[in-house]
């Protein structure tokens, strides 16, 4: 049995992963999917002063309430700042790493200078009444739809889960001058469906800073993958983080009822083209 710790990406929530949850806990595992400050039902305490360490926080706090050990540490787009730091910290309590569709940070690196179209977003929010604070995104036409989210039922229900991002969250550095985070594995796996315009991704290094070769693998979604394929991500959870191809049974995500987070540089693009 391992145990995963599911981290959501900006504006969402711990019920983006309610379709992956299950999936992962009938194979036998422990999962964690909680809500960062300011998110989801822990909206009211989103302020100004909320900001990356903050949310490194909320996961250093329940790994250690949790007394959480071998964890499987998944980071959505922004949540990817996230795991790096909590790794940084506890990296004796984390067995992999997994940079879901998500920013790849270095040591002193802000969301700004992994994606540098995030400033967008920045800049945007500096022009309104509240400066601190960057609203969701409208949806955009299909491909592209809500975060990847193009079946209607499923943005209606996503809409109403998704809080403001603070502008801090993206402004502060990550923290990675542990070198025991260099032992700890990691898979990357990239959504490469539809995607506005001006999105780079980093190259991956064809080596892991332990030594063995790079995982990469990629789903034909749009960013928020475990609301569109949440069976097949599951599989590449199993597959990258047990080292053996796993069965999950993806009927249970077939047209579900939507269930009870592209990271910024995304969002920045979109800002973009919605604004005047």
């Amino acid at each position: 049995m391992s145990t995963f710790l599911l981290v959501h990406g900006a504006w969402h929530s711990g019920r983006c992963w309610e379709r992956v949850v299950p999936l992962l806990e009938s194979a036998g595992h422990r999962v964690f999917a909680p809500s960062l400050t300011g998110y989801g039902d822990k909206a009211h305490l989103l302020g100004p002063e909320v900001g990356l360490d903050t949310h490194v926080a909320d996961v250093l706090k329940l790994i250690h309430e949790e007394n959480l050990t071998e964890v499987v540490l998944v980071g959505h787009s922004y949540a990817g700042l996230v795991v790096s730091s909590v790794a940084n910290e506890v990296p004796e309590r984390i067995a992999h790493l997994v940079y879901l569709d998500a920013m790849v940070p270095e040591h002193g690196e802000t969301a700004v200078d992994v994606q540098p179209m995030t400033q967008n977003l920045i800049d945007l929010a500096a022009k309104s009444d509240n400066g601190w604070r960057i609203p969701p995104l409208p949806e955009m036409p299909p491909p592209f739809g809500l975060f990847g989210v193009t079946d209607p039922a499923d943005v209606a229900w996503l809409r109403a889960t998704l809080s403001d991002q603070p502008v801090r969250c993206l402004r502060q550095p990550v923290r990675l001058d542990n070198p025991a985070v260099d032992s700890i594995p990691r898979t990357h796996i990239h959504c490469v469906g539809a995607a506005p315009e001006g999105i780079v991704r980093r190259p991956v290094p064809a080596t892991q800073p332990n030594g063995s070769p790079a995982r990469i693998r990629e789903l034909p979604t749009g960013h928020d993958c475990m609301i569109t394929m949440p069976a097949d991500l599951s599989e590449l959870l199993l597959e990258s983080t047990l080292g053996s191809a796993r069965t999950v049974t993806a009927a249970a995500s077939r047209r579900s009822p939507p269930p009870s987070d592209i990271g910024p540089a995304h969002e920045a693009a979109h800002f973009a083209k919605e604004a005047p």
